[in-house]
């Protein structure tokens, strides 16, 4: 999907053959992460990686669980959800989250897609999420972003 200001990033099909993509999501909100966990299997899928798939139970849980991941993947799709609610909580979560993989990332120096949704409301999960008539499709994009992230190292590490 054309989003404005977002670069154009895609992976063609069959271009990811040969890389090992790991998708792990959290389950709370799952209406949510379930669609956002779907859509980056398939899409990792379309593009010829083998997919492996875990679950963890929250968001806070993800950037262990990736990190772990790290060692054996080529590339790392993280999704989940946080909604904000009434508490500071919502902030330290999302800083922790989005904190976490970055720091797992460079430290594993594997492409970790961050498919975190943090959003004010259901709605705009929902509106982000993939399902029908939704504007965007994060659990995709984060997916894409990862693999063609995966591509350009192969390319460098061969000195291309």
């Amino acid at each position: 999907m054309a989003h404005d200001g977002l670069a154009q990033i895609a992976v063609n099909p069959g271009e990811a053959a040969g890389l090992k993509v790991a998708v792990i999501s959290a389950s709370w909100n799952a209406e949510i992460t379930d669609k956002l966990h779907t859509r980056a299997v398939e899409t990792a899928t379309a593009a010829g990686a083998t997919v492996s798939e875990w679950r963890v139970a929250g968001a806070l849980e993800l950037p262990v669980a990736v990190a772990a991941a790290c060692s054996s993947f080529d590339a790392v799709v993280a999704t989940g959800c946080v909604i904000e609610g009434e508490t500071e909580h919502f902030r330290v979560v999302c800083d922790a989250v989005t904190y976490g993989l970055t720091r797992v990332a460079l430290d594993h120096s594997t492409p970790v897609g961050n498919g975190v949704l943090t959003v004010s409301t259901v709605e705009q999960a929902l509106d982000r999420s993939g399902i029908e008539g939704a504007s965007e499709d994060k659990g995709a994009d984060s997916a894409t972003a990862a693999i063609h992230t995966a591509l350009v190292l192969r390319e460098i590490a061969a000195g291309e």
